[in-house]
């Protein structure tokens, strides 16, 4: 007879995922476990395999993308109210048609609703996803009625509804070394499906790396991602280390905002004068990098430019690194969205089989 009882590993293997996918899963709450005298988890061998027959391996919370329905006059307001937060996608409508549309195709973490001007289109598309049991999973907030007095509560709101249902697992310490987003395991768990740590490099994004040092005139170009404890360089231009510890990441920063962020003298910057990477060894000066976002709108790293002396990006720099951000971030939604449908056809192609076996 089968143990009862499973390790990690022998959750994942059953679940046929990585073993820090299934860390993941029980960290977010998932998977119930417990540990043992010696610190070890441990989880029912049932539980493992009722995860095996739902419908995700993904934790609770598997998007990071915000819809927001409001009027065109006020949909902007509420753009620039969630610009801060890093953690989410925002995805802005002032139709109620197209915004319905939008919810039904691409299942968002959380809905904000203006109901300030008392729109009665707006309050029906509220109540009918609140009567919807097939959207039970997404969060709802109201602005202006029962929910938020207040288009100044919004960012801290979504942040809490996208918050971790567990502590973050950036280093196994309680104080992590860095600044790590609220739904941090959420975003190691979107990048472990991802494949692309483990994946060997790819022209696609060696291009773009290389325009990106080439516009900039910058020596070094990277794309990074993010993982618990490393930078893996997805692909780079002018920088022999495949990876660094992850607690050198200029990026750390760059992930938990949405536009470039930019640091003109890295040795005169407080939060990264003593990183290794300026105080020794490269002695980097300059940094700017933007997010690359997957299709559920996790970060998983950057895109970057960094160089061995100071200086400024003007306005047409950075649009030219926030649109080769957006590419490499096109890039990687079309490989996540042929995944989506890989495995769609693979459980239609296994429905007979199980309808011919009952």
């Amino acid at each position: 007879m089968p143990t009862d009882i499973l390790t990690t590993a022998q959750a994942a293997k059953l679940l046929g995922i990585s073993v820090r996918t299934a860390q993941l899963l029980i960290e977010g709450g998932s998977l119930t476990s417990w540990k043992t005298p010696g610190g070890h988890r441990r989880v029912y061998r049932a539980d493992v395999e009722a995860l095996v027959a739902g419908p995700d391996l993904a934790p609770a919370a598997s998007s990071a993308l915000v819809v927001v329905v409001a009027s065109p006059g006020r949909l902007s307001r509420y753009e620039e109210a969630l610009r801060g937060v890093g953690e989410c996608l925002a995805d802005g409508h002032d139709d109620v048609h197209a915004a319905a549309i939008a919810i039904g195709a691409r299942l968002p973490a959380v809905v904000v609703v203006d109901l300030e001007d008392g729109d009665p289109g707006r309050t029906a598309l509220l109540r009918s996803l609140a009567a919807n049991p097939a959207l039970a999973g997404i969060r709802l907030l109201a602005v202006g009625g029962p929910g938020l007095a207040s288009l100044r509560q919004l960012p801290e709101a979504v942040r809490d509804l996208l918050r971790d249902q567990a502590p973050s697992a950036g280093t196994g310490d309680p104080a992590p070394l860095w600044p790590l987003a609220a739904n941090e395991n959420q975003r190691l768990a979107a990048l472990d499906r991802s494949g692309l740590v483990q994946s060997p490099p790819e022209e696609a994004f060696d291009r773009l790396t290389w325009l990106a040092g080439r516009c900039l005139d910058a020596p070094v170009a990277l794309l990074t991602l993010l993982t618990p404890t490393r930078q893996v360089f997805k692909s780079r231009q002018g920088l022999d280390m495949a990876e660094t510890p992850r607690s050198w990441a200029f990026c750390n920063r760059t992930i938990l905002q949405k536009g470039v962020l930019a640091v003109e003298n890295l040795a005169l910057d407080p939060e990264f004068k003593a990183n290794p990477a300026v105080a020794g060894g490269p002695a980097f000066r300059f940094y700017a990098g933007a997010p690359v976002v997957d299709a559920d709108g996790f970060a998983l790293g950057s895109l970057c430019v960094i160089d061995h002396v100071p200086r400024t990006l003007d306005e047409e720099q950075r649009r030219c690194l926030l649109s080769l951000a957006a590419l490499a971030s096109a890039e990687v939604q079309r490989r996540d969205t042929g995944r989506r449908l890989r495995r769609a056809l693979e459980a239609l192609n296994r429905r007979p089989v199980q309808a011919a076996g009952r």
